[in-house]
């Protein structure tokens, strides 16, 4: 009598990205909380594109379970940002189709939100997601700024440095904050920096490279009036070498330098 084959259960397929909602209509809490995306979006961008193995999101759902799915808790961190990825664009982020999680997380807090980010939803990125560095910021209150590495199966508080920044060990970068005005809005910010400083706005790089651009016009304007000058001294002493020397040759040949002889 024969044995029949092992029949293996049917597991559900997960959903995949085009599957899964990645957005939820609800705006951002306020101009400056949506200026403060931005601004570290549009300032890590740049550098993630230049390694060439860094995912940027921002406002997107992050997917991490089934279970997280059937209960649709859908919504997302403010910031993530994942290393040794391909970059591509993505509607959200879906960890089993990814292979792995965000490498560092930043949240915005509000009044409405400041307590959910400081509890349930730092439980969820250390228990769950398992995110090895958690931040947050207030853009009202930018005393209000932490950060967490995970060591073991726990959140660690972040030290800050000499200079009161924050660093982001993972990306070899750290966070700070910077007094300025972005989009029309003039606050205290926190932006992305490097050893070198900060990683620069693309309006501020094209600024630098318009004002390296009129210093090297306004130095080959300056060479160029050097050579003009040096040029006209030349002119000016062969003018006078030549006068001088018309000089000479009308004393010897004037009257009084006539043969002795002839005298």
């Amino acid at each position: 009598m024969s044995v029949p084959a092992l029949q293996m259960p049917v597991l559900p397929r997960l959903p995949t990205e085009d599957d899964l909602p990645y957005e939820d209509g609800i705006p951002m809490e306020s101009a400056r909380h949506f200026a403060q995306l931005e601004l570290l979006i549009q300032t890590l961008l740049p550098w993630a594109i230049a390694r060439g193995d860094v995912a940027v999101g921002g406002n997107q759902f992050v997917y991490f379970s089934g279970e997280q799915v059937r209960g649709r808790h859908f919504r997302g961190p403010d910031i993530y940002v994942v290393t040794g990825v391909r970059r591509r664009e993505r509607k959200s982020w879906v960890v089993w189709e990814e292979g792995k999680g965000p490498d560092v997380i930043v949240e915005l807090l509000s009044e409405s939100t400041a307590a959910f980010d400081k509890g349930e939803k730092r439980l969820v990125y250390q228990d769950q997601l398992r995110v090895p560095a958690y931040y947050w910021f207030d853009p009202f209150n930018p005393a209000d700024r932490a950060g967490f590495v995970l060591r073991g199966s726990r959140y660690r508080p972040i030290m800050r440095d000499a200079d009161g920044n924050l660093p982001v060990a993972v990306l070899g970068l750290k966070l700070v904050l910077w007094e300025g005005e972005f989009d029309g809005i003039a606050a205290t910010w926190l932006r992305w920096a490097d050893r070198d400083g900060l990683l620069p706005l693309p309006v501020e790089v094209a600024s630098r490279r318009a004002a390296a651009a009129e210093t090297r016009a306004e130095a080959e304007q300056a060479r160029a009036e050097t050579e003009r000058t040096r040029a006209q001294a030349e002119r000016e002493r062969a003018e006078h070498a030549e006068q001088e020397l018309a000089r000479l040759r009308a004393l010897l040949a004037g009257p009084g330098n006539s043969d002795p002889r002839q005298r």
